[in-house]
C-alpha cells in the first residue's frame, strides 16, 4: 500500500506562505503610493505659500518705511532740503521716496560778502532770500532732486527767519515773482539783491559779529 500519496495530496493542497506574504506587500505599496503623492503636493504648496508670504512682507516693509518718512512732512509748513554740496533749498516737499524729492515753491539763500576794515578779524555777510525762477536759464518753480544728493531735510517753524522772509515776500508779491526786464542786447539781467520787490529777493537778517573787549 502507498501511504505517501495521501500525505502528498494534503501537502499540495495547502497554500504556500511566501505567496501570501508577497501579495500583501504589493497591496500595501499600491495603497501608500497615493498618500506619498499627496504629501509631496502638500509640501510643495506650503513652500510656495511661505515664499509668497515672505515676498509680501518685504514689500510691505519697504513701503511702510517710505510712507513713515513721508508722513513726517507737515503739509502746512515749509521744508528745508540740505544737499551734500552745501546748497540749501526751501519750499514745500510734494513727493518724498527713496528715489527723489519733489520740491515746489522754492527759495534759496544768496550771500554777498563785503569786506571790512583790516582791524576787524571777521567780515559781515549780506544774506538775501531768492525766489527761484528769475535766473538766466528761467527754471520753473519745481525741482526734482535725486535722493542720493540729499543729506537731510527739516520742517520749518513759522517763527523762523526764513519762514518770515518768505511770508513777507508773498505779501509784497501777491501775484507771484516779478523778474527783471531784458536789456537792450536781448540778454536777461541777473536778479539784484537791492530790489527785492522786482527780482524775487528778500533780505534776511544776518548775525552781527560779537564785540570784543580788551582785557
Amino acid at each position: 500500500m502507498d501511504f505517501n500519496r495521501g500525505n502528498t495530496q494534503a501537502t499540495s493542497s495547502r497554500p504556500s506562505q511566501p505567496v501570501g506574504v508577497s501579495g500583501s506587500t504589493s497591496s500595501n505599496t499600491k495603497n501608500n503610493s497615493p498618500n506619498n503623492m499627496r504629501l509631496l503636493k502638500a509640501g510643495a504648496f506650503a513652500l510656495l505659500l511661505c515664499m509668497v508670504i515672505i515676498v509680501a512682507a518685504l514689500a510691505l516693509l519697504f513701503n511702510f518705511g517710505d510712507n513713515r518718512e513721508s508722513k513726517a512732512i507737515m503739509s502746512d509748513k515749509l521744508q528745508s532740503v540740505f544737499l551734500n554740496n552745501g546748497q540749501v533749498y526751501f519750499g514745500n516737499i510734494k513727493v518724498l521716496n527713496d528715489k527723489y524729492v519733489d520740491l515746489t515753491n522754492i527759495y534759496y539763500l544768496r550771500t554777498n560778502s563785503t569786506g571790512q576794515a583790516a582791524t576787524t578779524a571777521t567780515s559781515a555777510s549780506d544774506v538775501s532770500l531768492v525766489k527761484l525762477g528769475c535766473e538766466l536759464h528761467g527754471p520753473y518753480d519745481e525741482m526734482i532732486i535725486n535722493r542720493d544728493q540729499v543729506t537731510f531735510w527739516e520742517n520749518l517753524q513759522d517763527s523762523g527767519q526764513v519762514a518770515k522772509a518768505i511770508a513777507q515776500y508773498k505779501q509784497a508779491n501777491p501775484h507771484g515773482k516779478k523778474c527783471s526786464t531784458t536789456s537792450n542786447n536781448g540778454t536777461q539781467q541777473a536778479p539784484s539783491a537791492t530790489t527785492p520787490s522786482n527780482t524775487g529777493t528778500t533780505p534776511v537778517a544776518s548775525p552781527t559779529p560779537a564785540a570784543t573787549t580788551k582785557p
